[in-house]
Parts: C-alpha cells; sequence; structure tokens
C-alpha cells in the first residue's frame, strides 16, 4: 500500500461510520454508477435507463440523494464510506461486474479494493480531479495512484483533460464531452395550453417560476417597468408558497393598482389583466406559454428553486440570479452556452426583462437553451459502447 492511501486512510477512519441498510442484490450481472452529486446524477440517471432498456441488467446507482424518478430495476442507495471496512463491505454485497464513476470525486479506498478484484472501471463526464468533500490534506501521490487503476477516463473537457493529466492520469484521456440527460419535457393539457394561447394572443408574456417572497419586489419591480415599454405585458406568478397568492394579489392590487386574476378562484386572464397568479401542478403549461422565465430563488433565496432544464426544453428564455442552489450544474451549462441572461439586483431584473421582451433577443436564448436540453446523445451512446466492452459483451 503506498503512503498516500496508508495517510488517507488513518484519516478516514477518523470520520463518523456510515449507517443505513442495504438493498437485496439482485440476480444477473450488475452495473454500478457513481454520482459524486445531483448535477452528475442526472446523466447517470439516463445512462442507467438506456442500460435497462439495451441490455437488461440491473443498475446500481449511488448518490448522495435519492433521484425523484428512478428507472425501473435501477437500485439507490447513499454512497459508501470511504474506510477499508466501509468499500471492503459495499463491495461484498453488491458485487459489481463494473462501475462508472462519474465528474472528478476519486475514492481511492474504494478503487484500490476494487483494483485488486480486477473490477473494470472508468471515469465518465471527468472533471478536475479532487478527493471527496472535507478530505484535504498531504497524500503523497495519491491522486496519481489512483488514477492508474481506472481503465478508461472520459474527460468532460478540454479544462478537465489538462487537469487530469496534471494530476498524473498519462494517456488515458479521451475529450467526449457531457452525456446525454433525462428528457426534462413536463406535461400540459393541450387543449388547456391551445384555449389560453388564444385568450393570451398577441400579447407578451413572462413568467416568475417558484417566486419566493423575497423576490416579490424586484418582480414587481421589473414588471412596473416593463409595462412602459409594454403595455400589455402579462406577468404569470407561480408563488413558491401557494399559500402567497392571496397576500400577494392583495399587494399588486393596492401597490400598484393593477388587475389581478388568481387561477385558484377560477378567474381568467382577461385582456386588461397585468398580473395572473396559478400554481405549481401546471409548470409544463406555464413553460410553453411564457417565453421568458425568470428562475425563482435565485436572486435573493437560496437557490433555483424549480430545475432550469425544464423551463429550457420548453422553449424559455432564462433570466436567473447569482444563487443556482442544488441546480448549480444545470445553470452552469446554460450560461457556458449563452443560453440565459444573469441577473444581480433588482434593477438587473428590470433591464434583462425589458430587453428580452425583443422576440429575436427572446428567441435566441430559447434555442440555445433547447440546444443544452438536447445534447450528450452521442456521448452517452460511446459510454454504452464503452461498457459493452468493460462487461466482455462487445
Amino acid at each position: 500500500m503506498s503512503l498516500g492511501l496508508t495517510l488517507y486512510q488513518l484519516v478516514a477512519r477518523r470520520e463518523p461510520a456510515r449507517v443505513g441498510g442495504r438493498a437485496e442484490r439482485p440476480a444477473g450481472r450488475l452495473v454500478w454508477l457513481h454520482a459524486p452529486g445531483s448535477g452528475q446524477a442526472r446523466p447517470l440517471l439516463e445512462l442507467a435507463r438506456r442500460i435497462r432498456v439495451e441490455s437488461g441488467h440491473p443498475v446500481l446507482l449511488t448518490a448522495p440523494q435519492m433521484p425523484a424518478l428512478l428507472p425501473e430495476g435501477v437500485i439507490w442507495q447513499s454512497p459508501p464510506g470511504e474506510t477499508a471496512a466501509d468499500a471492503r463491505g459495499f463491495l461484498q454485497h453488491w458485487r459489481p461486474d463494473a462501475v462508472l464513476f462519474s465528474g472528478g470525486e476519486l475514492r481511492p479506498a474504494m478503487l484500490a479494493l476494487a483494483s485488486e478484484r480486477k473490477l473494470p472501471m472508468a471515469l465518465v463526464e471527468a472533471g478536475a480531479p479532487h478527493l471527496p468533500s472535507g478530505r484535504d490534506g498531504w497524500f503523497p501521490g495519491l491522486l496519481k495512484a489512483t488514477l492508474a487503476k481506472v481503465d478508461t477516463i472520459l474527460a468532460v473537457d478540454e479544462s478537465a483533460a489538462r487537469a487530469l493529466r496534471k494530476a498524473g492520469a498519462g494517456h488515458r484521456i479521451i475529450m467526449t464531452g457531457r452525456m446525454e440527460e433525462p428528457s426534462p419535457v413536463l406535461p400540459a393539457n393541450e387543449a388547456e395550453r391551445a384555449a389560453l394561447a388564444r385568450q393570451f394572443a398577441t400579447r407578451p408574456v413572462w413568467l416568475a417560476a417558484a417566486l419566493p417572497e423575497a423576490e416579490e419586489a424586484a418582480v414587481i419591480a421589473a414588471h412596473r417597468a416593463a409595462l412602459r415599454l409594454a403595455h400589455r405585458l402579462l406577468l404569470i406568478v407561480v408563488p413558491a408558497d401557494p399559500g402567497r397568492a392571496v397576500p400577494l394579489a392583495a399587494r399588486m392590487e393596492a401597490g400598484e393598482g393593477w388587475r389581478v386574476a388568481q387561477r385558484s378562484a377560477d378567474e381568467e386572464p382577461e385582456a386588461e389583466t397585468e398580473v395572473f397568479i396559478t400554481d405549481a401542478n401546471e409548470m409544463g403549461l406555464w413553460y410553453r406559454l411564457a417565453p421568458i422565465c425568470f428562475l425563482g430563488g435565485s436572486l435573493f433565496g437560496e437557490g433555483c428553486l424549480l430545475d432550469p432544464m425544464e423551463a429550457a426544453a420548453l422553449g424559455a428564455a432564462l433570466i436567473h440570479g447569482p444563487r443556482p442552489g442544488a441546480h448549480g450544474a444545470a445553470v452552469g451549462r446554460v450560461g457556458a452556452a449563452r443560453a440565459a441572461r444573469s441577473v444581480a439586483s433588482a434593477a438587473d431584473l428590470a433591464e434583462a426583462l425589458s430587453e428580452l421582451l425583443a422576440p429575436d433577443r427572446a428567441a435566441r436564448l430559447a434555442q440555445a437553451a433547447w440546444g443544452v436540453t438536447s445534447e450528450g446523445v452521442e456521448v452517452t451512446d460511446r459510454v454504452i459502447v464503452l461498457l459493452r466492452h468493460m462487461l466482455g459483451e462487445g
């Protein structure tokens, strides 16, 4: 055992042991997919679905949080601890036939034991290599020795490839890009959509999705400013807290003199209505009807409360603040593709909305965002071929 790994395991032993039961191992050849965070779990969910459809192998997914929807035949477990005992118990129970680690997180204890068992391993969507959070320290040669145990490394971009080479990965790196993610297209009642689209006619529309109370003033100010440019502009609000619908309507009516309709009261957005307050049960409908979407929670809240990809997949031009929260990976992707407008203040929000009222500008953002949601199919295909090779099936 190398000095770096010995020191690392000594540090890991001081951490609390992982507790929790394990599901029963299914029969057959088992593929293990590991995601260090929710951003990496999304493409692995789509990969797991493809594995199930194309080969029928059961799949184990380890990730910090259980995904809202698991494909049939996919088992979720929280990641094992990083002591030798945790890794040994995990591998003895699950006995995987191949493993794909995603992101840049390396787990030296697990990879060392898996290598001893001659378990085929690869890194996919690999980023800059690092140890699990909280395990910084001086571990001589540990990253290089750990990377040496991985058969294939598929880097997410050139920056990641450089970091991997610098860490000692050598020439086993292939730059592929990102994998496909599960389709985020939310359903909607088509008859309802068509009826509301006729009602809106040619009115410009924008949406404040999952709006927290802390951001209500900013959205009101932005709508007030934009109405000076487009007096027929309609704001659709989906409050983060449904209990805010009535007081928010009263605030807008008393403070701004606006006509406000509430869907919960069976009120319709008439031609004179300036604000339509709805609920989160029909987000697929509102994304289809609003060409511009502000991501609530991202400006003064705890972070985006809804998945930006759901709005992007339905053709919305995105506006977001500096706080992505749990959706940092998705916000980063649309930002890198120049597919969203980032704002840092209430004044910025008003300016961004006014700019995007020009249909051509909103359309450019929306098209770029849609492109982000549909990329990665070829990369996932390549990972499927790699996995077949690892299993000796192709």
